[in-house]
């Protein structure tokens, strides 16, 4: 029989999973520079190259490679996802053309299907990922919805969209042996998703039914940001003024929030950015502060920057304290961290992420005391203060995590092998 297909979009990482005949479904293995893997870098690197059209491109793991190989001859773009829904976003600069939302998901598209072995190719059904509530400061749903049906077209199979956490549900609930309230949490990159479920006993006829969900552009990439704005962003300008005639004027956040923003970071990269940072340079009262910020942007230092950012979160995760080291672009920086000190950065995006929480109860019209099982997952899940918070409003007994890269594409494809498929699109 023609495959159904699970396929989580994410902000970071995309995984693929295949649902077979026996109700079971596997994660699709897809090809890197250095092994099979399930899971594939969001991400893209373009440059110019004696090709068709001039412009040449990678995706996922490749992209990497191709960037380390020639970073300032690269374009590397990550975290694209998160524009989706931005009514701001018109295209993407890149050489001698634009690339609007859809074209740089199609080309992401046509590259992770020629690493997964066939596996999208004659595909029935394939059940999409997306967020309960988009990233991006009033994110335009509708918007977001006509990218995506522009994007996945091409695949050529009946596209059902399902809201991330209900994925992770429906995994979550092939461990489970008997009925259960269950309030799944999804912390990716851009988003943090929460839906609620009941689950019923195996072998019930409907073995699950979502209760109510809600969501906020807050997760990884924004923990991401406050690091950067307090050891980063400080020695390029930000907080630093310049001269205007007789006055001296604090410098506008505008450049300073694009730079601490992923899929906005190597846009930069633009005449018109350049010019108008050279403007300021010469305003500047540390015009030094200026010229490192555009030595990061001309160096295509964005890669080595996340990179530096998502090892000191890591070593977070598992410590007390962490060293942050980035060099590049003019600037050197060895500070140490402390895991209090991050707490206390993150602490009001953790205080609006269990607000969202209380909506989704709230939608579902349940309590806290009839959650039975809370279901941890997502790579940001991994963040020591996220789990506090919850221990505190649940319990730590209730708590249960696992599969935090791979969950949402495994229940997807499960939803995808349902007689009821529709009952879950979004």
């Amino acid at each position: 029989m023609p495959p159904v297909l699970g396929l989580d979009f994410g902000t970071t990482n995309t995984v693929l999973a295949r649902a077979g005949d026996d109700g079971h479904a596997t994660l699709v293995p897809l090809a890197t520079p250095h092994g099979p893997d399930s899971v594939f870098r969001s991400a893209l690197c373009f440059w110019q190259d004696e090709v068709p059209g001039g412009i040449a491109h990678a995706a996922g793991p490749w992209a990497i490679d191709e960037y380390l190989q020639f970073p300032e001859g690269c374009r590397f773009l990550q975290s694209f996802k998160s524009v989706a829904a931005s009514a701001s976003f018109d295209s993407a600069p890149i050489f001698q053309r634009r690339y609007r939302f859809e074209d740089l998901g199609r080309t992401f598209l046509d590259h992770l299907a020629s690493h997964a072995g066939g596996a999208l190719t004659g595909a029935k059904r394939i059940v999409v990922g997306r967020p309960v509530t988009y990233a991006g400061h009033r994110p335009d749903e509708a918007l977001a919805r006509t990218r995506y049906d522009a994007m996945f077209a091409a695949l050529g199979a009946q596209i059902v969209y399902v809201h991330e956490p209900l994925g992770a549900a429906f995994s979550h609930a092939a461990t489970l042996d008997a009925a259960a309230t269950i309030l799944v949490a999804d912390f990716g990159g851009g988003t943090s998703d929460f839906s609620i479920v009941r689950l019923e006993a195996p072998g019930s006829e409907r073995r699950a039914t979502p209760l109510g969900s809600a969501g906020i552009g807050i997760a990884g990439d924004q923990f991401d940001r406050r690091i950067l704005d307090r050891l980063v962003l400080p020695l390029l300008g930000k907080g630093g003024t310049y001269r205007s005639f007789d006055k001296v004027l604090e410098i506008p956040p505008g450049h300073f929030s694009d730079f601490g923003d992923w899929s906005r970071l190597a846009l930069m990269r633009n005449r018109k950015t350049l010019a108008e940072l050279e403007t300021l340079r010469r305003a500047a009262t540390d015009p030094a502060a200026i010229e490192r910020m555009v030595a990061v942007i001309e160096g295509e230092q964005g890669y080595p920057l996340y990179d530096a950012v998502g090892q000191v979160k890591r070593a977070l995760s598992q410590g007390d304290e962490a060293t942050f080291a980035f060099e590049g672009g003019g600037i050197a920086i060895e500070a140490p961290v402390t895991r209090a000190q991050f707490d206390d950065w993150i602490a009001p995006d953790i205080e609006r992420i269990m607000g969202v929480v209380e909506r989704a109860l709230d939608t579902a019209g349940v309590s806290a005391d009839t959650i039975d099982r809370v279901f941890l997952t997502g790579g940001t899940s991994l963040t020591p203060a996220i789990r506090r918070a919850f221990a505190t409003r649940f319990g730590e007994g209730r708590l249960a995590s696992g599969g935090e890269l791979t969950s949402v594409a495994h229940g997807l494809a499960l939803i995808g092998a349902q007689e009821d498929v529709a009952a879950w699109a979004a």
